[in-house]
C-alpha cells in the first residue's frame, strides 16, 4: 500500500494510439502500466480455448472470476493463469471476442475489481475505455486519445503486417467501426469522455508529441 498513489486514465477508442502512449509514459514516469484491454482478451483467450459461448453470460462471468491475471511491468508481458499469452491474446479473433465480452456487465465489475488492486501498490498509468468514468472516476490525471477512423485503421493495420499478418484496409476499418459501435452502445460502463477529461487528438501527431502532450497534463494536473 501507498500512499496517494497517482492515477493516469487513458480512454479512448481502438487503435488510436493508447496503448504505446500509456506504456512509454508509465516508463517515463516510473509508474506502473496496466492494458485494461489485455486484461479483457485474456478472458476470451479462455472462453474461446474451452469452448465457451460468448453469450454465456454466465460461464464468462465465472472465468473473469477466476482468471489469474498478471501483468508484467517491466516487459509489457501478459500472464493468464501463469502462461504467457502475449502474442496469443493479439490475435483478430480474439480482439473481435474481446469485444463481446467486455459487454457482459457481470465481467466488467469483475476486471474492474482487479484493476483497482494495481493502484494499491503504485501509481498506475491505465488504458482502455471506461478508466474516468467508471474504474477511477476520482483520477485526477484524465485524458480521452482519440484519432480519425482512417488512421486508427491504417495503425492497425500496420500492426498486422508487422505480426506477420494481412488484411485490406477497408476489412480493418470496417471490423474497428463495428467495435466502436459496440464499446459506445453497450448498457455496462460505454466508451465515454469523462467531463473532466481532456480531449487529445492524436491524428497528424508523432509518437513523440502525443507522449509529451501527456506528460503536460500529467505534470500540469499533479503539480499542486
Amino acid at each position: 500500500m501507498i500512499r496517494n498513489p497517482i492515477v493516469v486514465a487513458i480512454d479512448g477508442p481502438a487503435g488510436a494510439g493508447k496503448s504505446t502512449i500509456a506504456r512509454k509514459v508509465a516508463a517515463r514516469l516510473g509508474f506502473l502500466y496496466v492494458d485494461t484491454g489485455a486484461m479483457y482478451r485474456t478472458v476470451a483467450l479462455w472462453a474461446l480455448r474451452n469452448g465457451t459461448e460468448l453469450d454465456d453470460w454466465h460461464r464468462l462471468e465465472q472465468l473473469a472470476l477466476a482468471a489469474d491475471i498478471r501483468l508484467e511491468a517491466e516487459s509489457g508481458r501478459v500472464f493468464l493463469n501463469g502462461e504467457d499469452v502475449s502474442e496469443a491474446i493479439r490475435t483478430e479473433l480474439v480482439s473481435d471476442a474481446a469485444s463481446r465480452v467486455a459487454a457482459v456487465p457481470a465481467v466488467r465489475r469483475a476486471m474492474v475489481a482487479k484493476q483497482k488492486v494495481f493502484a494499491e501498490t503504485s501509481s498506475i498509468v491505465m488504458e482502455g475505455r471506461d478508466i474516468g468514468t467508471v474504474v477511477f472516476p476520482e483520477a485526477r490525471v484524465k485524458i480521452f486519445m482519440d484519432a480519425d477512423p482512417t488512421v486508427r485503421a491504417q495503425r492497425r493495420q500496420q500492426q498486422l503486417v508487422e505480426n506477420g499478418r494481412s488484411a485490406a484496409l477497408h476489412e480493418v476499418e470496417g471490423e474497428m467501426r463495428r467495435r466502436d459501435t459496440r464499446d459506445r452502445e453497450r448498457a455496462e460502463a460505454p466508451l465515454l469522455q469523462a467531463p473532466d477529461a481532456e480531449y487529445l487528438d492524436a491524428s497528424g501527431m508523432a509518437i513523440e508529441e502525443v507522449e509529451e502532450a501527456v506528460l503536460k497534463i500529467v505534470r500540469e494536473r499533479t503539480s499542486h
